[in-house]
């Protein structure tokens, strides 16, 4: 990362960065106008899609090979929209050689817990009531939509359901306590994320739940028998503890997991792949990935996956 890369970051970042510590009202102002801000590949056709229900953003893939991403936005459960996120969320899928699926689920605090849960698992239900197979869907999903795709995965396993191909998490919020050691130690150096603006929309959020609910807070879960999990998050980030102890109970569970903690990176850096280049390294290590597992799943399936934890 370049000096000047993180500069106009950062500059960026100052303009229009949210604070959950405001009403959510005003927090979905700013957090809509910074995201769009964000370059979109113009060559990438968009449209609007209901599966199961639940409406979303839909991107057809590179080739028609049956594969398909479920693609959940970030945003604390309370702001964000799939279209703000197709910057992500279609580089993502290009890389990764799929079609591209993410759905609108329903925000706190006019929807509180579990309804995100619920939505993600319906529109699951929906690829696979297409025709999609569960070895042909990959999951991922960026800080709120990072704890969500965790969920989501433990959802599929309570239902019954196979797992998808793999998932990958981006900065996942995967504790709503907001109790980690890293929301102190690193509060000096993350320039997005502050812990008393989490704590507030964690309460709009959970309403009556309680924070260590296994489908709000996939971090304190029972992690055995999910798809394989690749997890990135930043150095300088309040939720580094997070995906810490998301990807040791994972792989002290069984699941194959592996953290790539990325070295003074900050929450979320490959929405900034389009001038960072850190951010394009992840995206295309998290495309690699989930292709290499689509693959696998399709004509290699492993019987023990492999348990391994890197730091990068």
């Amino acid at each position: 990362m370049t000096a000047a890369e993180r500069s106009q970051i950062l500059a960026l970042m100052a303009q229009g960065k949210p604070d959950f510590k405001d009403d959510t009202a005003t927090v979905r102002e700013a957090f809509d106008g910074l995201l769009a801000t964000l370059p979109v590949d113009e060559e990438v056709l968009f449209e609007t899609r209901t599966i199961a229900g639940i409406p979303g953003v839909w991107a057809d893939g590179p080739q028609d090979n049956g594969r398909v991403l479920l693609y959940l936005h970030g945003g604390a459960y309370v702001v964000g929209t799939p279209h703000g996120y197709r910057s992500l969320s279609s580089n993502l899928a290009q890389q990764a050689g799929t079609a591209l699926f993410s759905p609108r689920y329903r925000l706190a605090p006019e929807h509180q817990f579990p309804a995100p849960v619920d939505d993600a698992l319906a529109a699951y239900r929906g690829l696979l009531e297409e025709g999609y197979e569960p070895s042909s869907i990959v999951v991922a999903g960026d800080s709120a939509g990072g704890g969500l795709a965790a969920a989501l995965l433990l959802a599929i396993r309570e239902a019954g359901l196979t797992q998808p191909a793999a998932a990958w998490l981006l900065s996942p919020w995967a504790d709503l306590s907001c109790s980690a050691e890293t929301m102190r130690t690193k509060a000096h150096q993350d320039p997005l994320l502050d812990a008393e603006g989490l704590r507030r929309k964690a309460a709009e959020y959970l309403g009556e739940a309680p924070a260590d609910s296994p489908l709000a807070s996939p971090a304190v879960a029972e992690l055995h028998d999910l798809a394989p999990l690749l997890v990135h998050v930043g150095s300088h980030e309040i939720l580094l503890d997070d995906a810490v102890s998301l990807v040791g109970r994972a792989g002290a569970a069984g699941t194959s997991a592996r953290l790539v903690i990325g070295p003074e990176m900050f929450h979320v850096w490959p929405l900034f792949g389009f001038m960072l280049t850190e951010g394009r390294e992840a995206l295309a290590e998290a495309g690699r990935f989930l292709a290499e597992h689509l693959q696998v799943a399709r004509h290699e399936a492993p019987t023990q996956p492999e348990t391994t934890t890197a730091l990068a």
